[in-house]
């Protein structure tokens, strides 16, 4: 079986590769050629899941799957959210993005937050949707150097070790993203 994962995050790749079956061969936008900026205007993480892999199923015909991933803090009214890559502005900049989340709790106690994460997949003309969750809390200073994004100051609960501070594999086993990707690899199982 053959999938497109429609992510230009190469980090993501990584992760998700890292977990799937090898009898599922997944393919980059690149892969396919696709080049363009597949868009993401949807006001949740569910719908730009949904629009991308719509997208990519309209203009370029392969199965494929898209996943969106959102930080959404307690104390913030869930913020960043849907808007967690362009949180300090449209430069995309991890760094940035997680500085201004220090910032914005740096007088607040209640530092309680989860990562989501929706894959929409479409597959022989169907739509399904698989949500993965890991709740956690925002570190008041960053630690570790693997993961990208906001993991240097994400905790899942239940750790005392950052996303920056695991590996991979127990990342995926605890994390947002591999829940999700697990749910999907069953459905592609069945």
């Amino acid at each position: 079986m053959q999938l497109v994962f429609a992510t230009n995050n190469l980090n993501k790749v990584k992760e998700v590769q890292a977990i799937m079956p090898p009898h599922i061969k997944l393919l980059s936008l690149k892969d396919i050629a696709c080049t363009e900026d597949i868009p993401e205007t949807q006001l949740t993480i569910e719908g730009n899941a949904i629009q991308k892999a719509e997208y990519l199923k309209t203009h370029y015909g392969y199965d494929c799957f898209a996943d969106d991933t959102g930080l959404e803090v307690e104390a913030l009214n869930g913020e960043p959210g849907v808007f967690s890559a362009r949180y300090a502005g449209p430069q995309r900049n991890a760094e940035d993005n997680t500085n201004k989340l220090l910032t914005e709790l740096k007088n607040k106690p209640n530092r309680n937050a989860q990562f989501k994460t929706v894959i929409a997949l479409h597959i022989n003309g169907k739509l399904h949707t698989f949500t993965g969750i890991c709740k956690g809390e925002i570190s008041k200073t960053k630690h570790g150097e693997g993961g990208f994004g906001y993991d240097p100051v994400f905790k899942a609960q239940g750790y005392n070790k950052t996303f920056a501070e695991i590996t991979l594999e127990e990342k995926n086993r605890i994390g947002h993203r591999g829940k999700a990707v697990t749910q999907l690899i069953e459905f592609l199982s069945k």
